[in-house]
């Protein structure tokens, strides 16, 4: 009997030294239960999968403190950390927050609506702010490398001594993408000159990215695509962060970001100085970096009156001074062969102004206001070229959100006014205003099915008219397979804002003759395929295949050279432009080891006709036919980063028809965090692959330089470092 006794205290003993977990996942936004999830004890090697109702269930632990890990594809790692046995046996809540685009469950502003991305017709690439702090550490100054490592996206560098450079999406030229900030246009005409080069990542909460024809959406001018950069919003918990930054080439970055909300008011701000020494990588005399020192201030305020309106106001200034070309000069040392330089100071200033306010039926009624001010002044030896363009962007809109239909409708009236300073005999001065209508609907008959249509009719104020339909659907084929289809058509009116003729720095370019010349047209389309699977609890797998087709009519060309009264002339070209091909997007993830493969195939051809009857198909110029980024991201817990970066740039033609060699580039970069303070450190294209490689990079005299166009990187091998504290 004493033997029975102690055996049963023994198992009594034993059941109460087992525990068990009743977890419910659920969305932290939306609160939906979230099934498939796993919820695991690493350290016991136990684990359990939530149900349809989110629920999971695990027994059999036993007492401590142990590290339980919450996952599912398309959402952030959930840490948390448990004492079992637990002081109550009623069932606890794990929220998972959004990974960004791989769920889908951001609510993207570019396409006007207000269905998350997973259940947009159209197709749209995030680049989240994960995402964004991560290149903030290799390139604080500017959003080009976060664009340049996107498939399809190209950031072509127009001058080899100011380092000024265009975003090109799918082979066509940087002059056809439309580039927003909260859907407010304030970068276009001739403030988009060193516009990527200009805006800094740290105050962006994302990048919303589409590809092909979009005016429908903001107007003309996004016959390649749009880009949306969304600024952040404040919340109630305090965010003030700091961030520092240093290079062997001479850059100097310190930026800092502050957002708090106030009870109904709130508050951005955003402040930072960025400089470069001017660097000469292959000491041939000229600068492959510039000189440049810019001040950047960004307050935005917020005023929620109540639940259902919200004003907010915001004040975008950026002042810089650039200076490239002979190093001597730019070190003040000029004499008789040391004179040549390129200089350029720029004032950008705007403002933001949005109302909204979601009515009693839940519709909503919208008001935006922008104003932009941007002056440049740019100056060669014996050459002057300046002006100022003011621009102002107003729109009145009105939609329906539901979940089966809803639509929205609104007008806008865009201005647009260019003046230059000391015109001489030829001014250069334009004004061009738009005023424009649009139609925009979602139906969703069934959970598998979504049609999105628009449609947008434009009066220019020189006597045109525009009418744009656009069309994507959305079909589901299973939970794990997705498939969308978009085509529209988009338009540019001209200006002298050129890749080309800004390489001239506008010298003796006529004036384009508005009445003869036609306005750019284009038609496009694209079907992609999205292929997301969980090959086991910890596994996961997603794959996106785009194809792609724009056809462009009445490309507005720039002569290669001057006629008889020593003018250059704009005119349309007697041909078009075709640029088809594919995009290939992968992801890998297994546990903190993450693999990213991006393929582009682009075949960018132009048929113009010299002489009529004689087509002469070529390769658009600067547009590699292939190109391949592969990156391996490791992280752990949110401490430590460490991540590989290859990319292969495939053969270009350039202007004048030859081919040039491909070239491969790699970088490490890696970061230690704690919990306010970071340090990084960046080895950007270690392989220092630069043009000067291949070719000289000026001919000609050293006061009078014929510089190359630009085909490849110019600064080669960079290294940087630096710290950010987040209080």
């Amino acid at each position: 009997m004493k033997f029975l006794s102690v055996f049963a205290v023994l198992i009594t003993t034993s059941a109460l030294g087992q525990s068990m977990l009743r977890a419910r996942v659920v969305d932290a936004q939306s609160l939906a239960p979230l099934p498939g999830a796993t919820v695991q004890i690493i350290k016991l090697n136990r684990g359990a999968t939530a149900d349809e109702s989110g629920l999971a269930v695990m027994t059999d632990i036993p007492d401590g403190s142990f590290q339980v890990t919450t996952r599912l594809m398309g959402y952030k790692t959930a840490l948390n950390e448990l004492t079992f046995p637990m002081s109550t046996n009623d069932t606890i809540r794990i929220a998972l927050s959004t990974a960004g685009e791989e769920l889908g469950e951001v609510t993207v502003s570019a396409t006007r609506s207000s269905r998350t991305i997973s259940d947009i017709p159209t197709r749209i690439e995030v680049i989240s702010a994960g995402e964004l702090d991560e290149k903030a550490s290799m390139q604080p100054s500017n959003i080009r490398m976060a664009l340049s490592e996107s498939t399809g996206i190209q950031t072509q560098q127009t001058s080899p001594t100011s380092a000024n450079a265009t975003i090109r999406i799918q082979g066509l030229d940087g002059r056809y993408t439309q580039l927003l900030q909260d859907g407010f246009p304030l970068y276009s005409g001739f403030a988009s000159g060193l516009s990527i080069l200009q805006i800094p990542p740290l105050n962006l909460k994302r990048i919303e990215l589409v590809k092909g024809s979009s005016s429908t959406l903001y107007g003309g001018g996004a016959i390649a695509g749009l880009i949306n950069l969304v600024t952040k919003e404040p919340s109630t918990e305090r965010e003030l962060s700091f961030l520092a930054n240093i290079n062997q080439t001479g850059a100097l970055d310190v930026s800092s970001f502050y957002s708090e909300k106030y009870g109904k008011t709130g508050l951005t701000l955003y402040a930072s100085r960025n400089s470069q020494a001017a660097y000469d990588v292959n000491k041939d005399g000229f600068s492959d970096l510039p000189h440049y020192t810019r001040y950047t201030v960004n307050p935005k305020w917020f005023w929620y009156l109540n639940a259902s309106t919200k004003i907010s106001f915001g004040i975008n200034g950026s002042f810089e001074d650039r200076l490239g070309g002979d190093m001597q000069v730019i070190k003040d040392q000029a004499d008789s062969t040391h004179q040549y330089y390129e200089g350029n100071k720029t004032n950008r200033l705007s403002t933001q102004l949005r109302f909204d306010k979601t009515l009693a039926n839940k519709d909503i009624l919208s008001l935006k206001n922008g104003i932009g001010y941007f002056a440049r002044d740019l100056t060669r030896p014996d050459y002057y070229f300046g002006g100022h363009q003011v621009a102002t962007f107003s729109e009145l809109s009105y939609s329906r959100p539901d979940p089966v239909f809803e639509w929205v409708l609104g007008a806008n009236l865009w201005t647009d006014q260019f003046h230059q300073r000391n015109p001489g005999k030829l001014p250069l001065d334009y004004s061009l205003n738009t005023a424009g209508v649009f139609a925009q609907s979602n139906w969703k008959p069934s959970a598998r099915f979504v049609l999105e249509s628009g449609l947008r009719i434009d009066y220019l104020s020189r006597g045109r008219v525009f009418a744009l339909p656009r069309i994507s659907a959305l079909y589901k084929i299973s939970p794990a397979v997705t498939m969308r289809a978009t085509s529209g058509m988009g338009y540019k009116a001209p200006t002298i804002f050129t890749e080309e003729a800004e390489e001239q720095a506008f010298r003796a370019i006529q004036p384009i003759n508005t009445t003869a010349i036609r306005n750019e047209a284009s038609l496009g389309g694209s079907i992609d395929i999205n292929y997301r699977t969980q090959l086991s609890e910890q596994i996961n797998l997603s794959v996106n295949q785009l194809f792609f087709y724009t056809r462009l009519n009445h490309a507005l060309l720039l002569a290669d050279s001057p006629s008889a009264d020593g003018l250059y002339h704009f005119y349309n070209a007697a041909g078009r432009l075709v640029s088809r091909g594919m995009e290939t997007n992968a992801k890998l993830s297994y546990d903190d080891l993450s693999l990213y493969l991006g393929y582009t195939f682009i075949d960018a051809k132009t048929n113009y006709s010299p002489v009529a009857g004689n087509p002469d198909v070529r390769q658009n110029p600067f547009t590699s036919r292939n190109r391949l980024y592969t990156t391996v991201l490791y992280e752990i817990d949110e401490k430590l980063r460490v991540g590989y970066e290859l990319f292969y740039v495939g053969n270009q033609t350039i202007r004048d028809g030859s081919k040039k060699p491909s070239y491969w580039m790699m970088g490490i970069s890696a970061e230690r965090r704690w919990k306010h303070f970071s340090l990084f450190v960046n080895f950007e294209n270690f392989l220092d692959a630069r043009q000067s490689h291949f070719e000289p990079m000026y001919t000609g005299t050293i006061p009078n330089p014929h510089f190359a166009d630009i085909w490849a990187p110019t600064d080669g091998f960079v290294y940087n470092g630096g710290f950010k504290l987040i209080l």
